[in-house]
């Protein structure tokens, strides 16, 4: 567990290069809050929540919208914005497709004959039919995902100190 944070601290972003992005520097008075940054519990925990949600809901400035999420909310900045890489181009197009489905299915609509990724007039033309089930789906899994990282980062922490005190008991 140890070299996992030692990895996953080496892969983020610091609050230099944060504060270099020209999008972030709207959160430049907001970023200097070292609580933004503290590796906690809760801090970790509702940064991943924070970052899974909008990459999975948001297709668009998702590291930026993840930093803004993680200053209201008093999260870790720079692992909201590392889990909002949940969607990158070899993750979406599964994503979205499990998403879809899952839209389908929880809205009741029929799901179309295949499409043909060949014919974009095949996709424009059942554009507003899978528009509704995939934000549906998008939405359903995006919550589900950032509630589950959160309650499962925030117990794993806990049972991670617990038993750190346990072994440096004399």
């Amino acid at each position: 567990m140890h070299s996992f944070m030692q990895r996953l601290r080496a892969r983020v972003p610091s609050r230099e290069e944060l504060e270099a992005n020209r999008w972030l520097k709207v959160l430049a008075p907001y970023l200097a809050d070292t609580k933004l940054w503290h590796w906690s519990r809760r801090g970790v925990a509702a940064g991943v929540a924070a970052g899974l949600f909008i990459g999975l809901l948001i297709p668009v400035a998702q590291i930026l919208l993840a930093a803004v999420a993680a200053v209201v909310l008093r999260a870790n900045i720079p692992v909201a914005a590392a889990a909002t890489f949940i969607t990158n181009p070899l993750t979406v197009p599964p994503i979205y497709y499990a998403a879809y489905h899952l839209g389908a299915w929880a809205t009741g609509a029929p799901v179309p004959a295949a499409l043909s990724l060949g014919d974009p007039s095949s996709i424009w033309e059942n554009l507003g039919t899978i528009g509704m089930p995939l934000l549906a789906g998008l939405g359903i899994a995006a919550t589900i995902l950032a509630l589950t990282s959160y309650l499962l980062i925030s117990q794993a922490w806990a049972w991670r100190v617990a038993l750190k005190r346990r072994n440096t008991r004399p």
